[in-house]
């Protein structure tokens, strides 16, 4: 193996901001812009606006020259973290690169300027597409029909557990109960309580996944469904799946399977052929659309033909002449979801991702994640053990004993992480894994970079024994230190204020 070059903190003089902050750079009087006309064109504006909308001063904000308003917001754009500066192994939100070619094809005026209204004989471009990328998502998942409705991935399992929900209705019966790993996304057990289910919760056994008899002890008449991620978020698929979903379907039950993690399953497997009735999908994940900063998303469901009739409305569905149409005529469907069908844009990006690729590249994507994560794995276990010993997929997730020997936690060695310029993993997730790091280099990563990573990561277990106040003082070279986490999230300021500036 060819000597890897020793991964050091960064040094870059971030951390004492040696720049002064846009407030101190203020000049009353000073202007960035010119408005032609001048006060005369800013009256004219407050008439056409109405005074009482607005303000009569300045409320506090700096006058800075244009030079300096640039320079404040490109200084902020480079303090944050993202997957186009970084490597961003954030396990199970998959954070690949987001091809710049996807952008350009969305950018196009045909789909960029094409208003939600437009008649849909003045859209078949578009029609045609989402039905293209709805039957390639169908042959990928081994499903039998696909909606790209849902805006995000967890609304898109609110549309499966309602879809769910619809069918036993339409068989005559009410069931209430949804069952849920213990090693199960947040969002699955909120989804269920939207849906109007309780959640019973299957625990995983010592190796990390679920047993057939431990489900099959948990049914009755009164479940509906069980929601599982495969593979789990453990990284490790379940080896039982389809005699759980053998046991369901005897029960009158549904399989929900999660594909939050199906980058490891593309060309490789299908949740069709393990049983799964309904698999919610994520183009912002494994299909390399744009991911976080609160959209916009893609949730696109995926159900066998049972449950095809309660798809949300709008389905596109193609004439016999070949012309597409929005078909809303659908008495059987759980109805909209949201005002417009689908973030148009992320489906361009994700039908651009997908043919640029084709099936043997998607395939390699998958082998080459999977190859990504376990060579992470292995390079770690001596300091990082992996938290079970079944294989590992897509993602692994790493645990350590740093806490019970030197005192540093978790969200210490993510702090100091940050240092080398890497965004650190999930952690503390799953719950059942004690300290948990879920690492998920994707496909997008080379060998160099996972090695720079692994000799962050020695570096840091390394401190924890010899240095200790290093690792639980980090960030060190960053504009911020240690914020206070908790009080940011219970009281969040929300609003500018220009006295607490």
């Amino acid at each position: 193996m060819a000597a890897v070059e020793k991964c050091e903190p960064r040094t870059e003089s971030s951390g004492s901001r040696t720049e002064p902050l846009i407030f101190e750079e203020s000049v009353p009087g000073r202007r960035g812009v010119d408005v032609a006309g001048g006060a005369q064109s800013i009256a004219r504006a407050r008439d056409l606006i109405g005074s009482e909308l607005c303000r009569a001063d300045l409320p506090g904000f700096p006058e800075v020259s244009e030079p300096q308003a640039l320079r404040h917001f490109l200084r902020l754009s480079q303090l944050n973290f993202g997957q186009a500066l970084q490597f961003y192994p954030l396990g199970s939100c998959t954070m690949k690169y987001n091809p710049v070619l996807n952008d350009e094809m969305a950018a196009l005026p045909g789909f960029a300027n094409l208003h939600p209204f437009t008649p849909p004989d003045l859209a078949q471009g578009a029609l045609a597409l989402i039905a293209r990328l709805e039957a390639i998502l169908a042959e990928l998942t081994g499903m039998d029909a696909v909606s790209l409705h849902p805006a995000a991935g967890a609304q898109g399992e609110l549309t499966g557990l309602l879809m769910i929900r619809a069918w036993h209705d339409r068989q005559g019966r009410r069931r209430h109960k949804v069952i849920i790993p213990d090693t199960a996304h947040g969002t699955n057990p909120a989804s269920c309580t939207l849906a109007g289910f309780s959640v019973v919760v299957a625990h995983s056994e010592r190796r990390g996944y679920l047993k057939e008899a431990d489900v099959r002890r948990l049914l009755n008449d009164d479940v509906a469904a069980l929601m599982v991620t495969n593979p789990n978020t453990e990284g490790i698929f379940e080896p039982e799946i389809s005699a759980i979903a053998a046991a369901l379907h005897q029960c009158g039950a549904q399989l929900y399977l999660d594909g939050a993690n199906l980058n490891a399953l593309l060309g490789v497997a299908k949740p069709g052929d393990m049983g799964a009735d309904v698999v919610q999908l994520n183009l912002h994940k494994t299909f390399s659309t744009p991911h976080g900063g609160g959209g916009p998303g893609a949730g696109p469901v995926a159900v066998r033909n049972h449950l095809a009739p309660f798809l949300p409305v709008p389905r596109v569905v193609q004439r016999a002449d070949g012309s597409f149409e929005l078909d809303h005529n659908r008495p059987d469907s759980i109805g909209r979801l949201r005002s417009f069908h689908g973030n148009f844009g992320m489906m361009v990006r994700a039908y651009a991702y997908m043919l640029a690729m084709g099936g043997d590249g998607l395939a390699l994507a998958s082998r080459v994640a999977i190859l990504n994560a376990n060579y992470v794995r292995r390079r770690l276990a001596n300091r990082f053990p992996n938290a079970s010993a079944e294989p590992t997929l897509h993602e692994c997730v790493l645990t350590h004993d740093l806490e019970k020997r030197t005192g540093i936690s978790t969200i210490d060695i993510a702090k100091r992480l940050l240092d080398f310029g890497i965004h650190p993993p999930t952690i503390y997730f799953p719950l059942t894994v004690p300290g948990a790091l879920m690492i998920e280099p994707t496909e997008t990563e080379d060998r160099a970079t996972l090695d720079r990573f692994v000799s962050a990561m020695e570096q840091i277990y390394d401190e924890a024994l010899s240095a200790p106040e290093i690792v639980k003082g980090a960030p060190h070279t960053l504009a911020l230190g240690r914020v206070d986490e908790v009080k940011a999230a219970r009281h969040p300021i929300l609003r500018w204020n220009p006295a607490r500036t």
